[in-house]
């Protein structure tokens, strides 16, 4: 199986290609600058600047743009509207690494973690670019997307378990009552999803066992 990780060098790209690499997957990093991952196979090229030529080849993309700032955050929304419309009528999935914020908290799914929670106004826009990213997705028809968005508590240096629980569109709590996971476990479910996974046109969500 052929997959690109765009935004490669990233936290969350890096443990993806690992991970890929690891079940044997042939995988080709995307990145600006020097090639920081362990494929040996690299595109060298902005994210926005990539075309369908270049993506079709693949059997999956995963989209692990990130950003923190409000400066920079625009780039999250772009990059999966950019990759969604290369991909467009295209047997290639797009893999979004999504955020938490857009989680909805009732049976309903008329209120979202964001919603509920006062989250400092630095990180607003980085909840709204997410948002902004699957509400885009949610409108693409030809194009095999699926958002994976992880727990709340998301954390870089955790431990990889292997283990994970899968829910879908509403924040899913482990038997501790904890919203958590690791990178290292989202890796693991990206390449779940990327080798098995069915959920074509939804968002799919993460939380450690």
């Amino acid at each position: 199986m052929k997959i690109a990780v765009a935004a490669a060098n990233g936290k969350a790209g890096r443990l993806i290609v690992h991970e890929a690499l690891e079940r044997g997957m042939e995988v080709t990093a995307i990145v600006r600058g020097e090639n920081k991952t362990d494929a040996k196979k690299a595109i060298f090229k902005d994210v926005l600047a990539l075309t369908r030529d270049e993506l079709a080849q693949f059997d999956a993309v995963v989209d692990a743009v990130g950003a923190w700032t409000a400066d920079t955050v625009s780039i999250v929304p772009e990059a999966a509207k950019h990759l969604a419309q290369a991909l467009k009528g295209t047997r290639t999935r797009l893999i979004v690494v999504g955020g938490a914020g857009s989680l909805f908290v009732d049976d309903e799914l008329s209120k979202t973690v964001a919603d509920v929670t006062p989250f400092p106004e630095a990180v607003i826009p980085v909840l709204n670019a997410h948002k902004e990213a699957l509400e885009f997705l949610r409108g693409c028809r030809d194009v095999n997307w699926t958002y994976v968005s992880p727990a709340g508590d998301f954390q870089a240096d955790g431990a990889r378990t292997g283990e994970y629980i899968l829910g879908g569109e509403k924040l899913v709590l482990n038997g501790k009552g904890e919203s958590v996971i690791s990178y290292a476990d989202y890796a693991v479910a990206i390449v779940d999803e990327i080798e098995s996974g069915s959920h074509f046109g939804q968002r799919i969500s993460v939380v450690s066992k």
